[in-house]
């Protein structure tokens, strides 16, 4: 790592040592930024560097609100406003138990990237709350859901922070947050990204983040191994939103997906996973994946998520959470001789585990480029809502995949240009900080 960013990388650590993911996250990005800084010494000068890792604004709050029991609840609420050098702040609001500062640093960081790399004018950011839907009622979850964006409100607008869903927050959050936006401002604007189909949502949202990875990772494969999904056997971890339309998607290419997951265990088919009973479990049930192989003889069910990366794959898509691979795991999937993984979920790898998939010359899609289509996709509703049009499944599927493709050839150009055509983390951090940067340098010491 060239020595300012390391002496930035460490002034961090002294900052922020508790920040465990932010600090991983900017670990990964300033170790392959080297060659810009080498390049552009007037950005080390501008400390452009640290302005970059730094968010523009933290905004934390208290909820508050009532239970069913008629009993007072209190959770964190957050906003990390991070970089609007290249337009309004964009990135999902997470509703978890584990929400904490620090991986909303993360996840915002990397969305500054990941939106540079869509080619759309938005910026990046991340919010949300240790509040878990989980196990909630209807009214619950719309309580909190108000109480959120009282508080939330006063920091958004169209044109200058639109949040989207993310893990715990689908179309019912989003209906509930959105309309207590209208309530409070009278306004009826493309603020929130993910809304239902009857006031404002894009066709193709639900389906893009897991369209989109698949989408990326085909021409990953075409271009590098000059290969494709058909015949391979793939495993998914997760069995949410990005995990099940990945799954869709991989099949529709020629994929065989054997097995996924949740946070309990997962499951094993080789006759390959029936989709529709998944979506049975996990949409309309609410329930656990281990309900899949009570269901199907074909099918086992296994305690403990982590043991899917031992499932021998040509393909692996980890769709879940963060950190779900390390360096272990990554030499298992080796071991089995998997050929590639595409991040679906954020930064679902560890560094360690990530370089060394590289090196071993496994086609490695890293999450800021190959879930890209979530945000992209979101983008196109922001330009739906503000131009009162709506365009046709196909239309937006159509946008999607030019998009990816379009992420996937510029982050191997840039790989390419510095010397390893494997190496698409340096590729996607370098291309998406580059668009970035030049923008931070044109507007000045801001």
């Amino acid at each position: 790592m060239n020595k300012n960013l390391a002496d930035i990388y460490d002034k961090l650590v002294s900052s922020y040592p508790e920040q465990k993911e932010y600090l991983q996250a900017a670990k990964e990005i300033l170790s392959t930024l080297s060659p810009v800084a080498d390049a552009h010494p007037e950005y080390v000068k501008e400390k452009l560097f640290e302005r970059f890792v730094e968010p523009e604004r933290i905004v934390c709050f208290r909820v508050s609100w009532v239970d069913d029991k008629g009993e007072v609840q209190v959770n964190h609420g957050y906003r990390v406003q991070f970089n609007s050098a290249i337009g309004a702040y964009k990135g999902g609001l997470r509703f978890h138990p584990s929400v904490n500062l620090s991986i909303l640093k993360f996840l915002g960081l990397e969305q500054v990237l990941k939106n540079s790399l869509t080619g759309l004018p938005i910026g990046g950011g991340k919010g949300g709350s240790d509040f878990d839907p989980k196990g909630k009622s209807d009214r619950e979850v719309m309580a909190f859901c108000q109480a959120f964006m009282t508080e939330l409100y006063r920091h958004i607008g169209e044109f200058t922070d639109v949040p989207a869903g993310d893990i715990g927050v689908g179309g019912r959050e989003i209906g509930y947050l959105y309309g207590q936006y209208k309530r409070i401002t009278q306004r009826n604007d493309g603020v929130l990204t993910g809304k239902g189909l009857t006031f404002g949502g894009s066709l193709a949202r639900t389906e893009a983040t897991g369209y989109g990875l698949c989408y990326f990772g085909s021409r990953a494969l075409q271009t590098i191994k000059k290969d494709s999904f058909a015949g391979k056997t793939v495993i998914i971890s997760g069995s949410g939103n990005v995990a099940i339309y990945a799954c869709q998607k991989a099949t529709e290419l020629g994929g065989k997906v054997v097995s996924m997951s949740d946070s309990n265990g997962y499951v094993y088919d080789p006759e390959g996973i029936d989709l529709a009973l998944v979506k049975e479990i996990k949409e309309v049930r609410r329930g656990r994946i281990k309900e899949y192989a009570e269901a199907k003889n074909s099918a086992e069910y296994h305690e403990g998520c982590r043991g899917i990366w031992g499932v021998p794959c040509d393909i692996a898509l980890p769709c879940a959470t963060q950190n779900e691979i390390d360096l272990d795991d990554a030499k298992k999937l080796l071991a089995n001789h998997v050929m590639a993984v595409f991040e679906g979920a954020n930064m679902p790898c560890t560094l360690e585990a990530s370089r060394y998939l590289i090196e071993n010359k496994v086609v490695f899609g890293p999450a800021k480029a190959a879930n890209a289509g979530g945000v992209a996709t979101s983008g196109f509703e922001m330009s739906q809502n503000a131009s009162r049009e709506s365009w046709t499944f196909a239309e937006v599927d159509a946008k999607l995949k030019t998009t990816m493709e379009r992420i996937f050839d510029d982050v191997y150009k840039t790989a390419c240009k510095y010397g390893d055509e494997y190496d698409l983390l340096l590729g996607a951090n370098v291309a998406g900080f580059e668009k970035v940067a030049d923008a931070m340098h044109r507007q000045g010491i801001v």
